[in-house]
């Protein structure tokens, strides 16, 4: 993996690299969409931790950098900073690949912060997902806007959500997901977290 930060349909890349972290732990707009909305925490660094036996098959680096409120993770692979491939360990026994780099992956969480219901859903059903997360926040896109413009992202650079799951497809059953195979306790590869349908 050459660990590029390239996404699809996403411009204005951040122009200082490894800034992104601080951001998610410590500015107020920031932690507000993410932790709030997206569910993705990075405000605790100590306590995250993967649970003992769980690692990548290749060897290389599995690095914890967040949380969900369930207790599932978001990892870093390998060596670097935030342009490493990132990946998800769910408690349920379920693992992929989410990003090439920090910077996709918040663009995925702020354009479609309900990415984990996406597997498997119609397009009818995915709308009734993002309706009803409009529902529950009813100021999303301002909250959006505001952690988009603290990141140094213009919102309407933004990818769409069809875009941002598109690559998520992409990412589950290319050769990112082979390298960034997680096997659990036993040794056993976890289950695949999009499985081979289409999303």
């Amino acid at each position: 993996m050459n660990g590029s930060t390239a996404t699809a349909g996403g411009t204005g890349d951040l122009p200082r690299p490894d800034a992104l972290l601080p951001l998610l732990a410590g500015d107020e707009d920031v932690v507000a969409f993410f932790a709030g909305v997206a569910d993705l925490d990075a405000t605790s660094p100590a306590d995250h931790e993967l649970e003992d036996g769980v690692r990548l098959a290749s060897g290389a680096r599995l690095e914890q950098f967040a949380r969900a409120g369930t207790g599932d993770a978001f990892c870093f692979v390998g060596e670097g900073g935030e342009e490493r491939p990132v990946v998800y360990v769910s408690l349920d026994g379920e693992a992929g690949p989410l990003a090439l780099g920090l910077p996709e992956l918040l663009r995925l969480c702020l354009v479609a912060p309900w990415w984990r219901d996406a597997p498997g859903r119609t397009a009818e059903e995915l709308r009734a997902v993002a309706d009803g997360y409009r529902e529950d926040v009813p100021d999303l896109d301002e909250r959006r806007h505001r952690a988009a413009r603290a990141l140094g992202l213009d919102p309407a650079a933004l990818p769409s959500e069809a875009t941002a799951l598109a690559r998520l497809a992409e990412l589950s059953q290319g050769p990112v997901a082979t390298e960034c195979l997680v096997l659990g306790y036993e040794d056993e590869p976890l289950d695949p977290l999009f499985g081979t349908d289409r999303i």
